[in-house]
């Protein structure tokens, strides 16, 4: 376990930078090779006597939508065809809302299924896999809100992305998530893609995890979790919200 401890005093300037100058240090802590508890200590007093202040540290999350037998995407699937056969099924949670835009990522559902999509759409930045960005037309160079987008490949890209000044393609996973961190300062990190889950639970550069999880059995496709090590990785259940049309979202942080 890593702690990071702080005492601040005096004006709020000086507090102000002391909180900043930890947000930077937990960064770079869950950026060090292998798993870490980090816990954050910040005994802020000031002359007036102040509480402590908690200090709020952005996390990289996975959204996906799952069904129950474990896939994200049925089979067969490639360019025009992004989710496989069958696989819209995953993303019927969506339903409802406003029209998507250019993206194509789906506008926002009602009651807990929108409430659950605000916050992957307020997140800073994005991480996602070739496999996920470019049968998805590459989100058409701006999933939401014009924040950059990493993606993670060793290859040239394989469509078009000249035009599209939020897109970055990054050799390897720790380095996507550290850029993506950077850019997204105080705010959370979506994360898409099973290989990109994979590589980021691996590398111990996974936070958070958030589960649609669909009661359908696709029975073949590709499966979110299908190629991880032996090695086991615990998971914290955070919460669990009902959704309209039997989704059930389970958020997890992973235990370090």
């Amino acid at each position: 376990m890593l702690i990071i401890a702080g005492h601040t005093e005096g004006d709020s300037d000086n507090r102000d930078e002391a909180v900043a100058v930890m947000r930077d240090l937990v960064t770079r802590a869950r950026d060090v090779p292998g798993r870490l508890d980090v816990e954050i200590t910040a005994d802020s007093v000031d002359q007036c006597g102040s509480r402590p202040q908690e200090v709020e540290v952005s996390a990289t999350v996975l959204y996906m939508s799952m069904s129950l037998d474990g896939f994200i995407a049925g089979p067969n699937e490639g360019p025009g065809n992004g989710l496989g056969d069958g696989g819209e099924r995953l993303h019927d949670w969506l339903s409802g809302g406003e029209p998507g835009g250019p993206s194509g990522v789906p506008g926002r559902p009602s009651g807990v299924n929108g409430q659950v999509y605000d916050e992957s759409m307020a997140t800073g930045a994005v991480v996602a896999g070739r496999g996920t960005f470019e049968p998805a037309g590459g989100w058409g160079g701006d999933h939401h809100d014009g924040v950059p987008i990493f993606v993670l490949s060793r290859r040239e890209p394989g469509i078009d992305v000249g035009q599209w000044p939020l897109v970055g393609y990054v050799p390897d996973v720790r380095t996507a998530m550290t850029r993506a961190r950077e850019a997204a300062g105080d705010k959370n990190v979506l994360v898409h893609g099973a290989a990109t889950a994979q590589l980021a639970l691996e590398a111990g550069v996974l936070d958070e995890l958030e589960i649609h999880l669909i009661p359908v059995l696709l029975g073949q496709g590709r499966r979110l979790f299908e190629n991880l090590g032996p090695e086991h990785i615990e998971l914290e259940r955070t919460r669990i919200l009902e959704g309209a049309d039997g989704v059930t979202h389970l958020h997890y942080r992973v235990r370090r």
